[in-house]
């Protein structure tokens, strides 16, 4: 019988904690709107299609390249359509797709608990950052 190290379960424990992720359906639609961005751009979009420039105007802290990276990865993920429009300069419209309606309500809901729960959540962290700090 072979043993193993603990750096061997360790190892074994990762990969079966990242297999587990990997098929983890809410690990890959937090992982998905849990970035700084992507809940933004779809709340943006939640009003009608706009162009590329009115996104960057109502998202300043975010880079051309951030924002631009946001809306590729949220047209792969089924969120929403990109339409070029030949023209001098080409126009470039972004709109929510079914699957990117159908997550405004759930966006909706965390910004209502986001609300209501955030003195809660900055008071525990002032706490428990003062209980850390005291010897």
């Amino acid at each position: 019988m072979t043993t193993m190290t603990a750096q061997q379960r360790r190892e074994v424990d990762k990969a079966d904690h990242e297999l587990f992720l990997a098929d983890c359906p809410t690990h890959h639609v937090l992982s998905m709107i849990g970035d700084k961005w992507t809940a933004l751009v779809v709340s943006q979009l939640a009003s009608g299609p706009r162009r590329h420039s009115e996104l960057r105007s109502a998202l300043p802290s975010a880079s051309q390249k951030m924002l631009t990276h946001t809306l590729r990865s949220a047209e792969q993920d089924g969120l929403l359509t990109r339409t070029v429009t030949a023209s001098v300069p080409a126009r470039v419209d972004y709109e929510l797709t079914p699957l990117g309606v159908s997550l405004l309500p759930v966006l909706a809901t965390i910004k209502a608990w986001a609300e209501n729960h955030i003195a809660d959540v900055l008071t525990s962290r002032a706490t428990h950052s003062a209980l850390a700090r005291t010897p």
